[in-house]
């Protein structure tokens, strides 16, 4: 049994791709729960299809993927969350509309002119055989990062996260703080393609912040949660996937639901507070006088 178990980590692709898997669904749940809490939940998914465009036009081209595809997903997150200051549009339509846009103009391009770049299959629900040294390190670039803005900018989030008007009147600069947080979740989004894929990213961006916030009504508590969650869905997930010799992202995904199914029968959603009683349990900001998180 425990040589079946050790079987896969014999092989470089593997090891590497669960690195990724781990560090994916750790960035993921992280950066989840700013996005969760701001009951944006679907602009996981819209973004992950908005970058596929660009991950088109980079093949196309011969341009570095991350370069291409980031850049394009960042340009639509601060479209998406332009349009979305419209009263009258709104932040659903506004991701409905531009990323299904993306997604669609992506395929036409794959389909008239080829695929040059990473496989579509592998683009669509992910693959661990893809997975390079070059992925790995960019993923930790990008955590490191994450990370950093989240420790920097703890605050500013939060305040912007749960009352951006009083926010802004008081203080905090909101555009400038949605555009980081957009600029985040795109360079999250990107990084974890090559394992989670387009179709299934938006879950484990979902997932485990659902599942923290179930355990805990406490934001900081949340954040190392979700991350742990993410991070263990990940590493089980994807040595699920060798054995079964299923799709990485498919396995990830169906991790995190089983443990969401688990935590939900165990608490029956006892813990699941609204927003506004998280955004209850702080300290002071130091910008403004209304309470903010702990």
């Amino acid at each position: 049994m425990i040589d079946i178990l050790l079987d896969p980590f014999r092989y470089a692709f593997f090891v590497k791709g669960l690195v990724v898997a781990t560090l994916a669904g750790g960035l993921c749940g992280l950066v989840g729960v700013y996005i969760t809490l701001r009951g944006m939940s679907y602009i996981g998914h819209g973004l992950s299809h908005a970058i596929f465009g660009g991950f088109a036009a980079s093949s196309l081209i011969g341009l570095n993927y991350y370069l291409g595809a980031g850049i394009w997903g960042l340009a639509s997150a601060l479209a998406i969350n332009r349009v979305s200051r419209n009263r009258r549009i709104g932040a659903d339509a506004a991701i409905g509309v531009i990323t299904t846009a993306s997604f669609a103009l992506g395929v036409a391009l794959l389909t008239v002119f080829g695929n040059k770049g990473p496989s579509f299959d592998a683009a669509l629900f992910g693959s661990i055989i893809g997975v390079s040294t070059a992925d790995v390190w960019a993923l930790v670039a990008i955590g490191v990062f994450t990370v950093a803005v989240v420790l920097a900018r703890y605050r500013e989030l939060l305040f912007a996260t749960f009352d951006p008007e009083v926010a802004d009147v008081s203080g905090v600069r909101v555009a400038r703080t949605d555009a980081l947080l957009m600029l985040v979740l795109s360079l999250s989004i990107l990084a974890t393609l090559t394992v989670i894929g387009v179709t299934l990213v938006a879950a484990t961006l979902v997932i485990p912040p659902v599942v923290a916030r179930m355990l805990s009504h406490r934001f900081s508590r949340m954040l190392w949660l979700a991350t742990a969650i993410g991070a263990g869905g990940g590493f089980v997930g994807m040595t699920l996937s060798y054995h079964l010799d299923v799709p990485s992202g498919t396995m990830i995904v169906l991790v995190g639901a089983v443990l969401f199914g688990i935590v939900l029968a165990a608490t029956g959603g006892r813990r699941l507070r609204r927003t506004v009683d998280l955004g209850a349990a702080v300290g002071p900001a130091p910008v403004a006088p209304p309470a903010a998180p702990r």
